[in-house]
Formats: C-alpha cells, structure tokens, sequence
C-alpha cells in the first residue's frame, strides 16, 4: 500500500523525536522500510498531507500527539469537511503529550495496536466536528476536529500546558499539574449558549466542553458516554461554583466521570451548538490546540472521515 508517515519531532517537546527510531522499527517490521516526513513548524503536517494525498498516497500514519493528527486529518479534507479522497485512512500514532484518539481507539490499551492499524486494511469511520470561532488576530477561524472542543478555563488551562518549557515533557500528567494554578486565578463569565437553534440562556461559566469521544486531558472521562460514531456531539458546562468547589469537588472525579453528577454540571447532546461571551474574550481550543476565542459554532458531520483499525 502507499502510504505517508508523517512525524512531528517537535511532539511532547522533543520526546517524540527520541522514539522515533523505535517507532520505524514497528512500523518496519509491519510495512517494511519507512521514510518519514518531518514537520518543520505548526500547520506543516497539513501541507504534507495535502501534498501526498495529490501524489496518490491514500493511507497517512501520523506519529505525534492529538495536534498532529488533527493537522495531518485537515489536509485531507476539502473546504466542506468532506474527504478529498473517499478512500483516505488516517492512522494515528501515540507519541504526544496527549493521544486522545488512540484511547479512544483503544491504541493506548494494548501494545503494538497502533502499528496494526497502521498496516492493516481495515479502518472505520467517524463523526468529524467542523468549529466556526475568531481567530485571536480577529480574522475567521474555520477546522475541523474529531475529539474534543473546550472553551474558557479548559481551553486556557490546555494553553498554559503547550506554553511550559518543561511540563510537557511529563506527558498525560502535565494538564492535572496545570489545572489548579489556572483555576484559582481563572474568572467565570457570562456565556450564552445555543443548542440546535434554542437558546438555552446565559450562564454564568468556568469552562463548557463539546466533544466526540468521553476521553480528554490526559485521560480524563470528560464526557461520559459520547460516542465518536453516533452523529451527535456532547455538552458538558461547569459554572456557579467557586473556584475551590471546582477544585475538590469537581476535578477529583474527572478520572472516573462522576462529575457529571455534580449539581453545578450540566449536560446535554445535539448536532450544533453556539457560544458567545460578549465583552471578555474567552479561549477555544480545539483537540488539544488554542485556535481562537468566542464567538463559536460546532456542528457535526456523521462519519465523515476513516481511521485505521485492526
């Protein structure tokens, strides 16, 4: 098969670039001699992608963290969030900082899944999130993601992480080292929100959440029971509560998702969803990336691109 093997070095601030060598070895002995492509700089995946995928590479290994791969997806896609190619596989590979995707698939589980896939012909589809907000230059934004969109605290708290010299070298434990120093000086405010066309009313927020899978954050069950192939996006908001309150009682059962359950958590589910938080500027961050502020739109497109699966 033709495939790309796109490598960001610069994943888990350099760690990927010191496993790489093992990482071609189990891709090797699956695949046979590989040459990887190095990005260079952020939005490089996107460009190799985009680049292979007119040379008729139809299968793209993606060895990085959940940034990498939402690049390396968005090179394949046209304007409209659908495949540029139908037959297009994308095959994500666990050496970021966070590799929510392959948790999600069950890479992280069981050693050597993610070369399997990689080599396998098999693959699956799913649902692709398309995120509308304005870029912190004030221009439009317009990408699309598969995991999870995260707006105010979550999304500046994913901000300061990437931002750290060192803490990312840690890894998954690097954003629960970051969430209470962000939270104790993190202000809610005052965020409309619409889902499907109703106007739910403004609330007071720390943080809302939209997401494809239930995994984020280093392994954090954020959204307990969403599906990444089911055509419907979960909400979760967390406001009305003090900064300490979300502190002890809301983070300690983030592992096990029973924050859901919190009377200052709501839930809900739908297919498009809008925020906006007039006068403040709100961050949203985007499967692990900072990719603008409010206002936002998320809509959902069922099954619109295909992964990897053994």
């Amino acid at each position: 098969m033709r495939l790309a093997v796109i490598v960001n070095p610069a994943a888990r601030k350099g760690g990927a670039l010191a496993r790489w060598p093992a990482i071609q070895a189990e891709l090797a002995k699956r695949l046979g001699p590989v040459e990887p492509m190095f990005t260079e700089a952020p939005g490089h995946a996107t460009h190799l992608a985009r680049n292979a995928l007119a040379r008729g590479v139809r299968r793209f290994v993606a060895v990085g963290g959940d940034g990498t791969v939402n690049e390396t997806l968005n090179g394949l896609l046209d304007p409209s969030g659908r495949l540029i190619e139908p037959d297009a596989v994308l095959c994500p590979v666990p050496a970021g900082t966070a590799n929510e995707l392959c948790r999600a698939l069950g890479h992280l589980a069981t050693a050597g899944r993610a070369f399997d896939a990689a080599a396998s012909p098999r693959s699956q589809a799913i649902d692709l999130m398309r995120v509308r907000c304005t870029g912190l230059d004030g221009r439009p934004v317009d990408r699309f993601g598969y995991l999870i969109v995260a707006l105010g605290l979550a999304a500046t708290i994913s901000h300061r992480t990437s931002q750290s010299r060192w803490l990312k070298k840690l890894g998954e434990v690097a954003y629960l080292l970051m969430t209470p120093p962000v939270t104790l000086t993190y202000r809610q405010r005052d965020i409309s929100i619409e889902v499907d066309g109703v106007q739910t009313g403004t609330r007071q927020l720390f943080t809302a959440m939209i997401g494809n899978t239930e995994n984020g954050g280093g392994g954090m069950k954020l959204l307990p029971g969403a599906r990444f192939d089911d055509g419907v996006l979960d909400l979760i908001d967390v406001g009305g509560v003090s900064r300490l309150g979300v502190l002890l009682g809301i983070l300690p059962k983030l592992y096990s998702g029973n924050h859901v359950h919190h009377p200052k958590v709501r839930t809900a589910s739908g297919t498009c969803f809008r925020f906006d938080s007039p006068g403040v500027e709100t961050l949203v961050d985007l499967d692990g990336e900072m990719v603008g502020r409010l206002p936002l739109e998320v809509t959902v497109l069922p099954q619109a691109f295909r992964v990897g699966t053994v």
